[in-house]
């Protein structure tokens, strides 16, 4: 629960340091469009994951921080690290200008523990292990993992699928699948004119839906995670995002619930080539 308050503190205290104005950052936590970081643009979070088990098993917390990279306009980078380990990913948009579906290639490559519990994603199947944490974070897991990402814009809507493969590099688990779909909209179509921190078009509102689907060695669905999440995104200032998610487990291997928090702040580093 410490963490719980720090974080919380950390990030009220850097939201009202901010101007006010409006950045284009979508409120998923979990799914992926096709939007990247602007080139030569760098992206600073820091978020958490608090979930509740349905067992005995204690309230967690688990922090992270993220740094995101426009290195052209069709390719964003992004390193997350964790008290468990670490995360590189990189995203290559298909096409330059918009279609009715956007594809995007999504590939990352994971160094961490069985501790984790991020849940940057949901892969495979059966609950989090709750064995003693030290013994956890003896069990190192190299992953390699893989998405299809599909986006649609709308007016204010965005629709988007995620298709998801991961793979074990260190134990023969086979390969893992999972899925994250997203809707979502600005409360403002057009900017209001005024300088405010609760003007409509600073607003995000929607709802994502993830879980595993099994695994080549296990093609079922029982004893999946699945949940259904109310997503909030709040544009505080001309570079700045507060994002909030409740998830609720829908299964009995899922968690009650995932409380997400996330703040982001963009810093204009250096015009990259397009």
């Amino acid at each position: 629960m410490k963490n719980i308050r720090f974080g919380s503190g950390v990030v009220l205290a850097l939201l009202m340091s901010t101007g006010v104005a409006h950045a284009q950052e979508k409120a998923y936590f979990v799914t992926y469009d096709h939007y990247l970081e602007e080139p030569g643009n760098l992206e600073i979070g820091i978020a958490s994951t608090t979930g509740a088990p349905r067992s005995d098993n204690s309230v967690y917390s688990a922090p992270w921080l993220e740094i995101e990279y426009g290195v052209r306009g069709w390719w964003t980078t992004e390193f997350y690290a964790e008290r468990e380990g670490f995360r590189v990913e990189n995203r290559f948009r298909a096409f330059k200008v918009e279609h009715r579906v956007n594809p995007v290639l999504y590939v990352e490559y994971e160094n961490t523990t069985e501790a984790s519990r991020i849940q940057k994603e949901i892969v495979g199947s059966g609950a989090l292990s709750f064995e003693p944490i030290a013994d956890l974070r003896r069990t190192r897991a190299h992953e390699l993992e893989g998405k299809l990402i599909l986006s649609s814009a709308a007016g204010a809507w965005n629709v988007s699928e995620n298709i998801i493969f991961e793979k074990n590099l260190t134990e023969a688990e086979g390969i893992e699948y999972g899925y994250a779909v997203g809707v979502s909209r600005s409360l403002g179509s057009l900017a209001s004119g005024t300088s405010c921190h609760f003007c409509r078009e600073n607003f995000v509102v929607g709802v994502e839906a993830y879980g595993g689907l099994g695994s080549s060695m296990e093609r079922t669905l029982t004893d999946t995670r699945h949940f259904i999440a109310p997503v909030l995104g709040w544009h505080i200032g001309e570079r700045s995002t507060f994002k909030l998610s409740t998830g609720f487990g829908l299964t009995d291997a899922s968690d009650r619930f995932l409380l997400r928090l996330g703040w982001s702040y963009e810093l204009p580093v250096k015009k990259a080539r397009p």
